[in-house]
């Protein structure tokens, strides 16, 4: 029989710590007017967190589900951003209206906003996702920009959402593009989780990393009938592969399931005035082609050349962007392209979980080379790594 008092303890500094998933998730047709007792339970005094348009759009839809409850709740704007000077303001609101219960709305920003709110006060958090764009309804990150919305830095959070509400109603008057920008975010957990891993035996590491290829698959097989046909069997599972599965699989594989170059080249190109209106897996879209095309140009990598094949083919069959001129930068100045470059390769930057250095020139010779298939001159590659 064990002693005890006199057991050897596990360090805590040996310990994981994985948040998987909300405590609850309900998703269907009408999802938001049958969630009133589930919200009810978390709070009494909501606050609603948006946009100028997602509060429109869910306001009505949440008097409905709490109006048995006798419930009220009070509205805040996230914008200009979900930076940290929005932050302080929503603060401000949560404290006048006496804020038991953080519910966001809205796309990825609004929901990080929301989340990283209830995490600071120490409040539930409900989301209701408006898109299938990202999986910020899922996740327990939030990112933080810049009131021009340049990205600065993100923020682990204790949890996940204790709700999750995914509407299919609401999520179907989203435009079609929000639905192909939430695939292209997806379709990167293969590409990035599957090189960040490196060569992870535990058990949950390799089922994340699995299940991300399940989810690559699956979108490849079904996202084309799904954009033809909204609101029908195959919309809805990309729709929970984009909103749900893709926040799974980062759950599950927690700090070793990172996001890694595509990513830091979204980061990156926020800094770009000119990027501020492509959306967020629009960029990350690119970003896997930029990624696939490094490893391409420092490894020599076929697999890759043919990863890269495979998804331009892919690309252009739902109208995902391929090169810096879909994504509406063709005339941005190289000096411009230089610098998003230099914050993607910043000393943090999720872009040195590849597994070669990466520097700011061979990160731009890749980023307006994504279509291309041939190699770097040798001497222009070395001088790229030796700069």
């Amino acid at each position: 029989m064990t002693d005890r008092s006199t057991a050897t303890l596990t360090p805590a500094a040996s310990l994981r710590s994985l948040a998987v998933a909300p405590r609850q998730v309900l998703c269907g047709h009408q999802a938001i007017r049958q969630a009133g007792e589930a919200i009810a339970r978390l709070g009494q005094r909501p606050l609603l967190v948006g946009g100028d348009h997602s509060l429109p759009l869910v306001q009505p839809e949440l008097e409905v589900a709490l109006a048995s409850l006798s419930q009220r709740f009070t509205v805040a704007n996230y914008r200009p951003d979900c930076s940290e000077n929005t932050l302080a303001a929503l603060h401000d609101a949560a404290r006048a209206s006496q804020a038991d219960c953080i519910i966001g709305t809205g796309g990825g920003k609004s929901l990080d906003a929301a989340k990283l709110l209830a995490h600071q006060l120490q409040r539930p958090v409900v989301t209701l996702p408006t898109s299938a764009a990202t999986c910020a309804g899922w996740t327990a990150l939030s990112n933080i920009y810049s009131d021009a919305g340049a990205f600065q830095y993100d923020v682990a959070l204790a949890g996940c959402p204790d709700l999750l509400v995914l509407d299919y109603d609401l999520i179907a008057t989203a435009p079609r593009r929000t639905l192909v920008a939430g695939i292209g975010d997806a379709i990167a957990k293969w590409y990035e989780a599957s090189v960040s891993s490196g060569n992870a035996t535990a058990t949950l590491i390799i089922s994340a990393v699995q299940q991300a290829r399940v989810l690559r698959d699956l979108l490849f097989q079904k996202s084309a009938a799904a954009l033809d046909n909204p609101g029908g069997d195959d919309w809805r599972e990309v729709v929970d592969a984009c909103a749900l599965l893709a926040g799974a699989i980062g759950g599950l594989g927690g700090a070793q399931c990172r996001t890694v170059a595509a990513h830091a080249v979204h980061n990156g190109l926020t800094h770009l005035p000119a990027a501020h209106g492509i959306l967020h897996g629009e960029k990350v879209a690119y970003g896997i082609l930029v990624q696939l095309r490094l490893e391409e140009i420092v490894q020599g990598n076929q697999l890759a050349i043919a990863a890269r094949e495979q998804l331009l083919k892919f690309y252009a069959e739902i109208g995902l962007p391929q090169t810096l001129a879909d994504l509406g930068l063709a005339t941005v100045a190289i000096a411009d392209l230089q610098h998003a470059a230099a914050i993607a390769c910043q000393p943090e930057s999720d872009i040195h979980h590849l597994p070669f250095a990466v520097t700011p020139e061979l990160l731009l010779a890749a980023m307006v080379s994504t279509t291309a298939f041939h190699p770097l001159p040798a001497a222009a590659h070395r001088a790229m790594l030796e700069a």
